[in-house]
């Protein structure tokens, strides 16, 4: 199995605050969960609004069978589709990708 975590840093935009964009964000992925197949389980997480200000906003945490499978995942429409959105309120990401 492949743990894909991402976590992004989020920021006001589009006329929603951080926060916003981050409940925008994990709507947006459901869509992801719900279309990609090859992806077994993903989850969207929000940082608490007591953390300090310097965390990343969202994470995303996605298990998938096999790296050809996350390759698949990468370049899936839905997946495109909310990379496209993230790209407008992001400003920052990291990413670690592992077998477990």
């Amino acid at each position: 199995m492949i743990k894909h975590i991402v976590m992004f840093k989020l920021k006001e935009a589009d006329g929603r605050t951080e926060y916003e964009n981050a409940l925008e964000a994990k709507k947006r992925f459901d869509n992801v969960i719900d279309n990609v197949s090859e992806l077994k389980k993903g989850e969207v997480v929000i940082n608490s609004k007591e953390a300090p200000e310097s965390n990343y906003t969202i994470s995303l945490l996605c298990d998938f069978e096999t790296i050809a499978d996350l390759n698949a995942y990468q370049v899936h429409p839905a997946h495109l589709e909310f990379g496209r959105f993230i790209g407008t309120v992001k400003t920052g990401r990291a990413c670690i990708d592992y077998e477990y």
